[in-house]
């Protein structure tokens, strides 16, 4: 059976209008008050009755996007599966690092690329607030302790480069523990590359100020999701400028050949995985790879270290200031 390549897709429609349960919180609020209590099917058949024509369509919609966006990721996870074997058998390890700004969509990333890896070889690490104790250490001390072994990948849901971001922008490090860190994590992450059995992959996620903003807007309006909003969300609009000021630097002075930045366009979150996955898997060697699958980036999504720094360049001559 042949699987027909990904394409060169446009921004999906539930990447504008939001998913497929959004749809339906959205439609249903409508006839919540007039809906008898009973069995969920039962309910979701009186529902349907008192639902417009036009909510139905973009309900069924939706669940289609969201249907074919799971059979579109399917066969790059089953070939992260073949990854994870590879790397058991061969003893190589995996670091990939899941940078940028606040929700730009790392952690659902993380979700896609993890959802059929066995769990037994594969971390994915979120470091919290460090210690008191762990504020007296080296600031790598406590990313080391979580490095993987033999056989193994590690996922960093932000990194050791929040001494680079959020760190400095939010206060939370000195100027010199700023500036001693940028110019010594380089040669760092050289010498842990060193012996050829380590692959460090880094990802910034770049989202746009006005998805942000609607993220954040979902966020402080939805229960469920109300948890994720931090300190750091709350004033990460008010402090846009100096986060992408610390993005140009943080680019300027540690993507290199041998630890290269990919910038990952993430406004289009189905967009964002798919190439996220795919990009993991083109940096990697493994066995039976497959060779019906298209494994080339879409560059409106994937974009180089080098290629971002020509970009806000260019922002900053014509605009007097970098947009993002």
């Amino acid at each position: 059976m042949t699987t027909r390549p990904a394409k060169k897709s446009k921004p999906t429609t539930s990447a504008k209008t939001g998913g497929a349960a959004a749809q339906i919180r959205k439609a249903v609020s409508r006839v919540l008050e007039d809906l008898p209590a009973g069995e969920p099917l039962e309910t979701a058949r009186s529902a349907h009755k008192q639902l417009k024509k036009s909510e139905v369509q973009r309900i069924v919609k939706s669940a289609l996007a969201r249907h074919f966006e799971h059979e579109e990721l399917s066969p790059y996870q089953a070939e992260l599966i073949k990854l994870q074997s590879h790397i058991e058998k061969t003893g190589k390890k995996i670091i990939v690092l899941f940078d940028g700004r606040d929700a730009s969509g790392k952690g659902g990333t993380i979700r896609r690329v993890a959802r059929y890896l066995n769990e037994k070889r594969y971390r994915s690490v979120a470091l919290g607030k460090p210690t008191k104790e762990q504020e007296t250490e080296l600031h790598m001390k406590r990313y080391i302790e979580c490095f993987p072994h033999a056989g193994e990948m590690v996922l960093f849901d932000r990194s050791w480069y929040n001494r680079a971001m959020v760190e400095p922008v939010m206060g939370f490090c000195t100027a010199r523990q700023y500036r001693e860190f940028i110019q010594r994590v380089v040669g760092y992450e050289e010498r842990l590359l060193a012996d050829g059995t380590t692959n460090l992959i880094k990802l910034y996620f770049s989202v746009s100020k006005e998805e942000q903003q609607r993220r954040f807007e979902r966020r402080a309006n939805d229960p469920l999701r109300k948890w994720k909003l931090s300190e750091v969300d709350l004033q990460a609009q008010a402090l846009w400028d100096e986060f992408t000021e610390k993005k140009y630097r943080l680019l300027q002075k540690t993507h290199t050949k041998k630890t290269p930045w990919y910038i990952i366009r993430s406004d289009d979150k189905r967009l964002a995985r798919r190439e996220t996955i795919k990009l993991i898997l083109r940096h990697n060697s493994y066995r039976g790879r497959s060779r019906s699958l298209d494994f080339e980036p879409d560059k409106n999504v994937v974009v180089s270290g080098t290629r971002e720094l020509r970009i806000m360049e260019k922002q900053r001559r014509k605009y007097g200031r970098f947009l993002g």
